[in-house]
């Protein structure tokens, strides 16, 4: 597989594999494992087609519970299977008035907030890629920015990629806005992921949400490999 991390799949904007990243004891992540991305259903016929040749089998959509604005992936390809996941919540009242109805909710400004609600649906979404079938994975959101952002957050500090890596990875998600946001606010993506993950013990997080030790051995396994 090309190592080229950016991908064109023809509809979408917003795709790159979360391959070639140095990780946890001299391993690096692996090309084709994951990919990362706005809306599937965006995609053309060729996109489709781009999809599939790069070895998705799985469909991870990240949802929030209280829309319904997010439409239903339905693939051309019968063995790509489809799993859909809630992983914030606007019916939650103070989140709603705090982050959702304002501009913030498309910044990283509300990762440390929403990890705090919700450890159970974060923790299903990684739950979802680790229990995949076999072949490449692709978690996705709307834009491919923001509840896509704070999944890959949780899964590339899970197999050790460095936050430098991991904030390099969330700003080619470019966002003017988002960044005006939180120059105004006297910080940047790095401050605010790296104080989002202060205090987090990973693995407790994603345990404690109600993923299982074989889930997560099951998310290394897929990520990571020593080949070069």
């Amino acid at each position: 597989m090309t190592p080229n991390r950016i991908l064109t799949w023809e509809g979408c904007i917003n795709i790159r594999d979360l391959g070639g990243l140095d990780a946890l004891n001299d391993s690096r992540t692996r090309w084709g494992a994951v990919v990362r991305g706005d809306h599937p259903t965006r995609l053309t016929t060729d996109g489709w087609s781009a999809l599939y040749e790069h070895g998705i089998r799985t469909i991870v959509s990240l949802r929030t519970h209280g829309l319904d604005d997010h439409p239903i992936v339905i693939p051309p390809h019968s063995n790509i299977q489809i799993a859909a996941v809630e992983i914030e919540d606007v019916t939650d009242l103070e989140f709603r008035e705090k982050w959702a109805s304002s501009d913030l909710w498309g910044t990283p400004l509300y990762y440390h907030d929403a990890l705090n609600r919700w450890p159970a649906r974060h923790a299903s979404a990684l739950q979802a890629i680790a229990q995949a079938q076999p072949g490449g994975v692709l978690f996705h959101c709307g834009r491919g920015h923001d509840r896509t952002g704070i999944i890959a957050l949780l899964l590339l500090t899970l197999v050790g990629v460095s936050l430098k890596d991991i904030t390099v990875d969330y700003e080619l998600s470019v966002d003017p806005v988002r960044d005006k946001l939180l120059a105004e606010r006297n910080t940047n993506t790095y401050e605010v992921l790296q104080k989002t993950m202060e205090g987090i013990n990973i693995e407790n997080y994603l345990l404690n949400g109600g993923m299982a030790q074989d889930d997560i051995t099951a998310l290394h396994t897929r990520l990571l490999t020593t080949d070069n």
